[in-house]
């Protein structure tokens, strides 16, 4: 008897296998392809922005931007562990996720999130995780030089659940925005609206460095943003074709439509800068190529690769001029231009998404037609493009100004002249770059 109760449970063991196999839904290759997109985004922060910003700030201040970077990292990621992926992805409220996924409760081998059910739920989370590190660390552009590395962590943090976590999930955890048809595939409004946005007040608030518009600020080592572009360049088919959360030709799609955005912005900002300043700068061909790349993020897995190049000219154009014209009439010192480039661009791209989506390329399941553009007889769209963005403005703007206003009074926003003259490197951080 006991042999044939150990021969039925193996036997039953045996039978149970197929079953469990055929129930799963995590596909190999999507999961392979996005634990590559997850190291590709990742890469976009340590090294590529943190190289970028450095090249671009005084060398008394490369350190100090530097450990910005590495700080949204350290920070943002065991806050999106903690409560951030909870909030963002679990949970259908209109506003705001539940708590059911606190600590990645739940989460073992076979867990699946419904948003992408082809996917490992630990390999979903940890993508995510990258576009919130991401958002965070480039808002340190619009206060390089001058904001205390304390008062950043604490602002961060706080921007993070009051602003980047409410807008995420309204657009791409089935908050409202989504259920109104706001189209952002790889975060226009998300990524680069909010961090242009919270940017730009950000540098009201603190106002100008010491010596803007007097003094040479000019950047301490372009080869280094150079390779910080470069390393940008290549994580954004991470970051782009990543976010079609599969190893399909929608990925590949995007990946194309985002590289000829890049080229092609690249060379409208440096054409616009040969013509009025009669020289084409190393600085404007990659600052022309990230305008491309922030501009294309919201359509590039709707749209077909002749719309990269038009939107990515069109990138080129509006950001440089956003840059030079409109940053001058406004009066505001945003260090490294992140309003310029990625606020505009990621409202100019997400505008553009309305204009030029592909129904056939937005086909879901809640949308066998898809959703249309402007090109394609759907004006509407670009109405509703135009609401999500005139919402996450507003929410982004008062958001970041309460609590810059809040943290000024805990800790003090801004470092004294002294601290300014001296640089943050040695000031904030008792280190200093020697070479």
């Amino acid at each position: 008897m006991k042999r044939f109760r150990i021969l039925f449970a193996a036997c039953a063991c045996v039978a149970a296998t197929p079953a469990v196999a055929q129930a799963s839904t995590i596909n190999a290759a999507d999961t392979a392809w996005m634990i590559a997109a997850t190291a590709l985004v990742l890469l976009m922060t340590i090294p590529g922005l943190a190289l970028f910003y450095a090249g671009l700030v005084r060398k008394k201040n490369l350190l100090a931007t530097m450990a910005q970077s590495f700080a949204a990292v350290m920070f943002i990621s065991v806050l999106w562990f903690a409560f951030g992926y909870s909030l963002t992805f679990s949970g259908d409220g209109a506003w705001l996720g539940n708590l059911d996924k606190l600590f990645f409760k739940g989460m073992d081998l076979s867990s699946v999130n419904s948003l992408a059910s082809n996917l490992p739920e630990s390999l979903f989370a940890t993508y995510q995780m990258t576009f919130a590190v991401i958002t965070c660390a480039l808002i340190a552009g619009s206060v390089a030089d001058r904001m205390r590395f304390s008062a950043f962590i604490i602002f961060m943090i706080a921007w993070f659940f009051v602003v980047y976590v409410p807008s995420a999930h309204w657009i791409w955890g089935g908050g409202f925005l989504s259920a109104w048809g706001v189209m952002d595939f790889a975060g226009g409004i998300v990524v680069h609206l909010n961090a242009g946005v919270a940017g730009v007040v950000a540098a009201y608030v603190l106002g100008s460095r010491r010596g803007y518009g007097t003094e040479n600020l000019a950047p301490y080592d372009l080869t280094m943003a150079a390779v910080g572009t470069a390393l940008l360049w290549v994580g954004w088919f991470g970051f782009n074709g990543g976010s079609a959360l599969t190893a399909s030709s929608r990925a590949s799609m995007a990946i194309l439509a985002t590289h000829l955005a890049a080229c092609s912005g690249a060379i409208a900002w440096m054409a616009m800068e040969w013509w009025l300043r009669k020289k084409p700068s190393v600085l404007g061909i990659i600052s022309g190529a990230i305008a491309g790349l922030g501009t294309i993020t919201p359509a590039s897995g709707f749209i077909l690769p002749w719309h990269g190049v038009v939107i990515g000219l069109a990138a080129g154009i509006v950001c440089f001029w956003a840059c030079t014209w409109l940053k001058e009439r406004l009066r505001y010192d945003d260090s490294l231009d992140v309003f310029g480039i990625h606020g505009i661009g990621g409202i100019l791209g997400t505008v553009l998404t309305g204009v030029f989506a592909v129904g056939a390329f937005t086909v879901t399941k809640d949308l066998p037609q898809g959703q249309q553009g402007l090109l394609e007889g759907n004006a509407a769209q670009v109405l509703t493009q135009l609401i999500g963005v005139g919402i996450c403005f507003v929410w982004c703007a008062v958001g970041t100004w309460v609590i810059l206003k809040i943290v000024d009074v805990l800790v003090g926003l801004r470092v004294s002249l002294d601290h300014e003259r001296m640089g943050l490197d040695i000031t904030q951080h008792g280190e200093s770059v020697h070479t």
